[in-house]
Parts: C-alpha cells; structure tokens; sequence
C-alpha cells in the first residue's frame, strides 16, 4: 500500500466511504465535520498530504501562487490512486464506493486522481477546485460523477479555471454537477447541501 499517513473511521458497511482531502496547511482532521453534512454515518479514509511547503501539508508541489508543478501532480496523483486501491485491500472495503472530498488543494489532487486513474476513484465532490494538469491523457470516464462547489469571487481558485475543469471531465464522458456561490474560497451551506443531494 502507498503508504500515506491517514486515519481510518469504519462506518456503515451500506453508504460510501468518503475520502477527505484537507486543503494547504490542513490534515486528517479538517474535513470530519462535513462528514455529518454531507452522508451522516459514512466510514471514513482521511490522509495526510505528503508534500511539505514551508511546513504545510500540501498534495502536490506548487512553483508559485497558482502555479503548479505538473509533473508532481501527475506523480502524487498516481501515489494517491495507489493509497486508495491499498486501503481497500487493507480495510476490506470491497466492492464499496468511494467518493473523495476535498477542499482547496485536496480538491486538486482529487480532480487530478479522478483525471488520471479512474480504477481508484470514480466519485468527487470538490470544493474550490480547480485544474490541476493542464493536458490530462484522454481516457473513458463515463461512469465518473463529480460535483464542483466553486465561488464567483475566489481569487484562488479562478472560476475559468474551475470551468476549465469541468470542460475536460465532460469531454472525457463523466457526469458533472455544478454549484456555484458568489463568494470566495471557502464551503458554503448551500455548497454542502447540494452535495449531499448529489450523493
């Protein structure tokens, strides 16, 4: 198994277990409290981001403010993928689905997993995400579902380029749910409340 620090909490064997990416300078914890939100009762997988920037957890390499390292992000992608296939084997989590969660930065790398190796996750719901590689390989996602919280005014995560990230998704087959608020960089009520419908 890819061994990535994270917490395991099982849950009810009959919903998804949701895997919870904290956003930069987050960690396991931070995204329990959606748990209750968005499938009250779900088992739960929350790793640790293994990149430190300045002492912050990070998923992925960045060379400045909204620039990312592509070829990190296509590495720890793949390292994530490979975490979540070795947690099924190690929790017996079967056939189970496995929907990631993730804000910020955990939203990217989410995105990027999702893009890149959907064997490992198929199901995401992403809260001020983004596109995390700018040319991801063209495979068949038609059975992904994402859904993307986005706010109209968050300078970190530009809404052309959530855009951006839906268009690739589509054109690859996947079904996309959007949710859009007229804030910034952040998970709204609202945002949370579709998504638990979505799910």
């Amino acid at each position: 198994m890819s061994e990535l620090e994270h917490r395991f909490v099982e849950g009810d064997p009959e919903l998804p277990v949701l895997l919870l990416l904290h956003g930069t300078g987050g960690g396991p914890d931070d995204l329990l409290g959606l748990v209750d939100h968005l499938s009250p009762g779900s088992a739960t997988l929350a790793p640790a981001g293994p990149v430190s920037e300045n002492g912050m957890a990070r998923w992925f390499r960045r060379l400045a403010e909204g620039v990312f390292d592509f070829e990190d992000v296509l590495v720890r992608a793949h390292q994530l993928a490979d975490f979540v296939e070795g947690a099924r084997e190690r929790y017996g989590l079967g056939e189970r689905r496995i929907v990631a969660v993730g804000f910020s930065n955990g939203a990217n790398i989410a995105a990027a997993v999702t893009l890149v190796r959907p064997d490992a996750l198929r199901e995401a719901v992403l809260f001020a995400g983004m596109t995390p590689l700018p040319d991801p390989p063209l495979l068949d996602l038609s059975a992904s579902r994402v859904f993307l919280a986005n706010g109209q005014r968050d300078p970190m995560a530009p809404l052309a380029s959530a855009d951006r990230l839906a268009g690739l998704l589509g054109e690859r087959g996947a079904s996309v749910t959007r949710s859009l608020h007229p804030g910034g960089h952040q998970i709204t009520a609202d945002g949370l409340a579709a998504a638990r419908e979505w799910l």
